[in-house]
């Protein structure tokens, strides 16, 4: 499992199954954000899958889609929601992290500055300098 630290209390990761869950919860995550639709995989990849194990480890799961073709601000506002329950420690994934990172953030541009988003983007590995010009709207 490829997880990748965001800040302290958020990573995202690519796939993952229902035998990483234990993994998860010694980790100490307490939420996990699928954000990858279930027509993107089999069924022992779907939310229901998913949902069961994480659950049955004591966890939180929060189904919440983005398509491959786009996130709709239902999306963000899900994703902020979660990120501000209090003491959560989130892992969010999809087919490779990238739409995890995105909708945080997306989530994150009326609290983070801009070049404190794409940082912590970059140092785990994934390029968001396209949402520069969003960012920089909503400071």
């Amino acid at each position: 499992m490829d997880v990748r630290k965001l800040t302290e209390t958020y990573a995202v990761a690519p796939q993952i199954t229902v035998d990483d869950i234990p993994a998860l919860a010694k980790a100490g995550f307490t939420h996990v954000i699928c954000n990858r639709p279930d027509d993107e995989v089999t069924p022992d990849f779907q939310a229901d899958a998913l949902r069961a194990a994480t659950e049955a480890a004591g966890l939180t799961f929060v189904y919440n889609p983005v398509s491959g073709t786009g996130m709709t601000p239902e999306n963000v506002a899900a994703q902020a929601e979660t990120l501000a329950i209090e003491n959560a420690t989130v892992l969010a994934y999809c087919r490779s992290g990238t739409r995890s990172a995105f909708v945080w953030g997306l989530a994150n541009a009326t609290t983070l500055s801009p070049d404190t988003i794409l940082s912590a983007a970059a140092a785990a590995g994934y390029d968001l300098s396209s949402l520069r010009p969003y960012l920089e709207a909503q400071t």
